[in-house]
């Protein structure tokens, strides 16, 4: 309706134009026409022009009702196929729905199922206890054995499937170990021990002086002993003057002091003049020649083991090691091939091996010092150390070379390592007939204890303990296991340097004479 309206107010307004140039044009057209005509030729004009706008219109309407029709179509297609869509999943969740159904079901009949044969189990468990028990009362009443017999029986036999099991486990980690550690530990020491080479001499606690006369004897001891006790006095030490020709003997325990009243009594020997005034004064003079030398020895370790920036009062303590022996090892000796051992060490395993060496010098430190500080060796040493600015390594090494605290420093184990070498070495310590022989003694007493051992050897120097079993009595794991538990006790029964090589063996020997 609206459209037509506007057709119609379309179709006049251009009438009115049309007229209204007809009308200009007759005005202004030729005087021949009349005014009848041109109106009348613009009626049918504006008819003509009317009709086909009609025609215009109605072709335009037809246009959009196409258009319209075509857009329609379109929507009822899409609707369509979303309804195709949704009847699709509507029949996929039904679908859902009965498999949901079909599996609820089937869960419901395992669950009772499952109940019933829960039930069932129950019930035969029951029955099983109950001929368990019948079938243990006729075992007892069989053996004649009561419960705790039996139980005891059994776990006996526990224990021994136990200690065949343990033995096993000891000798496959053993294997494995030793094919690793063994390789590297014999690599690493015995190459730092082949580059080292150091000489030792076996030291006492007596020095002898040797006297040009016999008269010399009377001179020292002086008129009514005046002039050994005041040698004595002023030294510290004891003269010995006895029958021996041609000497004289110092004795002391303190290495220092021997050796001053020994360049001492030589000094006064070599002189003539012996008096209390001159005693005093060649004393004096004597231990102020010792503390150079004290001091010399000091630096000249420092140099050997190529070490520096060191305390003066740690070049004099490491230079009175030199008078202090361990053993009859002289503890200086010591202290420069483990602190060189060490280092070697370090370095074939890839540290520094500057501070390898400053531990390895400095470990036994504490023993030019322990008569003066209350503690053993490494725990002065320890004290001193800090004391004097040397690094928690160093200090570590000292305190913790025997073992007396839980190492937390690889240079730690590489110092206890090196010191155990030293000590351990041929000819390194001397150590008097009946030590050894009851070192030797408490060792085979200590193994003979462990049942099953035949016959036990102690060789080596004690180094190495060999331990024959009764084939009858032990196998081959319970031997194994015997051997680790010898080691361990050994370590926390005896003491001694170095480490001890514990080797069990078992044989079977079978015996026939032919008559």
């Amino acid at each position: 309706m609206l459209t037509e309206v506007a057709i119609g107010a379309t179709l006049a307004f251009i009438v009115g134009v049309i007229i209204g140039y007809f009308i200009d044009r007759i005005r202004r057209g030729s005087a021949y026409q009349s005014y009848a005509q041109i109106l009348k030729q613009a009626e049918l004009d504006s008819e003509n022009l009317l009709k086909s706008q009609k025609l215009e219109a109605k072709e335009e309407l037809l246009k959009r009702r196409e258009a319209l029709e075509d857009e329609v179509n379109k929507q009822r297609e899409e609707l369509w196929s979303v309804e195709k869509k949704l009847s699709k999943r509507e029949n996929a969740l039904e679908d859902q729905q009965a498999d949901f159904l079909k599996k609820e079901a089937m869960i419901q009949t395992t669950q009772s199922k499952l109940a019933a044969r829960s039930k069932a189990v129950e019930a035969r468990e029951q029955e099983l206890e109950r001929s368990l028990k019948k079938q243990q009362e006729e075992l007892f009443k069989i053996s004649g054995l009561d419960r705790e017999t039996a139980s005891q029986m059994l776990l006996d036999r526990l224990d021994s499937d136990l200690k065949n099991e343990t033995g096993a486990l000891i000798m496959k980690h053993q294997n494995e170990l030793k094919q690793t550690c063994d390789k590297i530990a014999r690599e690493t020491i015995g190459m730092a021990v082949q580059r080292f080479a150091s000489g030792h001499v076996a030291e006492t606690t007596v020095s002898t002086v040797e006297l040009p006369e016999e008269e010399m004897k009377g001179r020292i001891i002086g008129r009514e002993g005046r002039n050994i006790r005041a040698f004595e006095k002023a030294t510290g030490v004891d003269v010995i003057v006895d029958d021996t020709p041609g000497v004289v003997v110092v004795s002391a325990f303190d290495n220092v002091r021997r050796q001053i009243g020994k360049m001492s009594l030589q000094k006064l020997v070599n002189d003539g003049r012996i008096h209390p005034a001159r005693i005093e004064e060649v004393v004096e003079e004597t231990q102020k020649e010792l503390e150079e030398y004290i001091q010399t020895m000091g630096q000249n370790a420092c140099q050997e083991v190529n070490i520096s920036n060191v305390n003066p009062k740690l070049i004099d303590l490491l230079g009175r090691l030199h008078f202090r022996t361990s053993y009859s090892q002289n503890v200086l000796r010591h202290s420069i091939e483990v602190s060189a051992l060490t280092g070697m060490m370090a370095e074939q395993l890839g540290l520094d091996g500057t501070i390898a060496r400053r531990c390895g010098l400095f470990h036994d430190i504490g023993k030019a010092a322990d008569h003066e500080m209350e503690g053993g060796h490494p725990a002065v040493g320890a004290q001193l150390l800090k004391r004097y600015g040397e690094s928690q390594e160093v200090v570590h090494a000292a305190a913790g070379h025997h073992d007396d605290i839980r190492p937390d420093y690889i240079y730690t184990v590489l110092v206890a390592a090196a010191d155990a070498c030293s000590a351990s070495r041929p000819g390194a310590r001397r150590d008097t007939l009946e030590k050894y022989v009851r070192r030797l003694e408490e060792l085979e007493t200590l193994v003979c204890g462990f049942p099953g051992v035949d016959h036990t050897y102690a060789i080596q120097a004690g180094r190495e303990v060999r331990v024959i079993v009764d084939s009858d009595q032990v196998n081959d794991r319970e031997a194994a296991k015997m051997c680790k538990d010898i080691a361990k006790a050994i370590e926390d029964t005896l003491t001694y340097p170095g480490e001890i090589r514990v080797t069990v063996m078992r044989e079977a020997r079978t015996v026939e004479y032919a008559r």
